[in-house]
């Protein structure tokens, strides 16, 4: 199917033209393709032909003539031949002073085309605009405004690459420089390390918040895996250890957008001075040498050097920005693993090879785990304790402590369930407690499996068996009672499968038939002394034969 053009296309196709554009340099100005432009200029004038010689251009172009013959062209449109260009000139360059100022408001191609057509007759096309406005974004790159910030309120952390370690046999080995300045009087401090990782980022961090003797405000950083879980400028998701290293310290952190550099531009500047004037070219044999080399050289360097911007020397600065930054905390930030483990079926989770107990409501689910030398911390997802406990040696279980909903011990285990029974239903918790007052300790695995019925099938239907089950059965219906009914549905109360029992209420004593026994002989003439037979209780003792 054939394009149809918007009627400002379809005009400046006759305009052209009628002043001798070729239909190439047309199509290729407008962004269209050619056989639409013959299309629609054969439509205008419908004897008219072309003749293209070499190239194409607009009549001011160099010397590649193209020959227009027009047959029978309209009386004000003269028969021509003209000598045109290969050049080409933008329809957009005479709405330069319109375009530059929508640019300038961040308004897109799109929008500007639009306003273009609407406003002020514009009769090229959208991709001849989109390809004007990127040439002005390339001679006009976007403005970057300087910020300048507080004493004591910033400081920017960013990692570059470091000198190279020779190890023994010449082999070489990459490193990770560490850089942190202080915003407001560009005090630096230098660290290389072999690693990236979350461990390391608080390591050093620490070493430069104590290295400055004082604590900023802000932490200003990029988007490091080590620091940030999933990044967004409204909401990012932190690590949480590097949440708690902040807290610890007083500090907020900030990470920057998302490939936007200029955002903490005075690190970026940081990391590059100190590689190409501290560490290019130089090998060092231990990462012990190469930190030693990098102090010396922030102290006897860096700190004596005048900045560019502030114009005085960073040392002096940084004894007034000194006072400004808040105070260290007494201790160092307790550094700990994290992890996440499953709740196994006896409530407990392993770390270290050591096993730690969680509430039950957690079995079969993902917490966090987190511990250092001393405590293993459990936490949900919303990084909530829920459990607490003395790190152990390896093949020891440590159970639950002082939290509440957990059973440290029997009485605590069974006070549990039964609530968790009792949840289900008036039926469910008169049974759980009944339960448990007549088996005592044992009828806690009953009552558990009670609970996790409530897991597959209603807690109505659950507590509907349990009420049932009791109604139908003089003594106390088990657990495979209750169970049998849900699976099988609703059975009367006859059909149940009751426990056997050496004594029990529904069974009559022996005497009780004495006189059914007795009717029945005189009747068949059995006994020749009727009167005679009686029938007593089983004796306690008896006497051996």
């Amino acid at each position: 199917m054939s394009n149809i053009l918007e009627v400002p296309q379809q005009q400046a196709i006759q305009t052209l033209i009628a002043k001798g554009w070729s239909v190439r340099h047309i199509a290729r100005s407008l962004g269209l393709n050619r056989r639409t432009v013959k299309r629609y200029a054969e439509v205008a004038h419908p004897k008219w032909t072309t003749k293209v010689s070499t190239g194409s251009g607009p009549p001011d172009g160099p010397k590649c003539t193209t020959e227009v013959i027009a047959g029978s062209a309209p009386p004000d449109e003269p028969k021509c031949t003209t000598q045109v260009t290969t050049g080409s000139r933008s329809l957009c360059d005479g709405l330069r002073e319109v375009i530059a100022p929508q640019l300038e408001l961040g308004l897109s191609a799109q929008r500007i085309y639009q306003d273009l057509v609407a406003g002020h007759g514009f009769g090229g096309s959208y991709p001849s605009v989109s390809r004007y406005v990127a040439k002005l974004k390339a001679s006009e790159p976007e403005r970057v405004w300087r910020i300048e910030c507080q004493p004591g309120e910033e400081l920017q952390v960013d990692f570059g690459l470091g000198a190279p370690l020779v190890e023994t046999g010449g082999k070489t080995r990459r490193t990770w420089l560490f850089r942190a300045v202080l915003s407001h009087s560009r005090k630096g401090y230098s660290e290389v390390v072999l690693r990236q990782d979350t461990e390391t980022l608080l390591r050093v961090l620490e070493n430069a918040v104590r290295y400055f003797g004082g604590v900023p405000r802000l932490l200003n950083f990029d988007n490091l895996k080590a620091a940030v879980i999933k990044a967004d400028w409204y909401d990012p998701a932190l690590n949480p250890r590097l949440t708690d290293f902040c807290r610890h310290y007083g500090m907020t952190p900030m990470p920057c957008r998302s490939y936007t550099p200029q955002h903490k531009g005075k690190v970026e500047r940081g990391v590059g001075y100190a590689k190409n004037n501290a560490l290019k070219g130089r090998r060092f044999a231990s990462l012990s040498e190469q930190n030693a080399h990098l102090i010396h050289w922030e102290e006897h360097v860096a700190d004596k050097r005048v900045h560019g911007t502030t114009r005085r020397q960073v040392a002096a600065v940084f004894e007034e920005e000194r006072k400004a930054l808040g105070p260290l905390p007494a201790s160092v930030f307790e550094s700990y693993q994290e992890s996440r483990r499953r709740v196994q079926r006896d409530s407990f989770v392993e770390v270290a090879k050591a096993y730690y107990e969680a509430p039950p409501e957690f079995i079969g689910r993902q917490v966090w785990v987190r511990w250092d030398g001393r405590m293993v911390r459990l936490l949900n997802d919303r990084m909530e304790q829920i459990g607490c406990h003395a790190r152990l040696e390896p093949g020891k279980f440590s159970r639950c402590l002082g939290v509440r909903g957990l059973h440290g011990s029997i009485k605590e285990s069974a006070d549990y369930w039964c609530s968790r029974a009792a949840a289900l239903g008036e039926a469910a918790g008169s049974w759980a407690r009944r339960a448990l007052d007549t088996r005592g300790a044992e009828a806690i695995r009953s009552i558990m499996g009670l609970c996790q019925l409530a897991e597959k099938r209603r807690a109505r239907d659950v507590n509907a068996a349990c009420a049932k089950a009791m109604d139908a059965s003089a003594g106390l219906p088990a657990f495979r009672v209750i169970k049998q009914m849900l699976e099988a549905g609703d059975q009367a109360p006859g059909q149940l499968q009751m426990e056997l029992r050496e004594i029990d209420p529904i069974i009559r004593p022996l005497s009780a038939y004495a006189d059914f026994i007795r009717n029945h002989a005189v009747e068949s003439n059995d006994f020749d002394h009727p009167e005679t037979i009686e029938l007593t209780e089983p004796q306690t003792t008896s006497k051996a034969s």
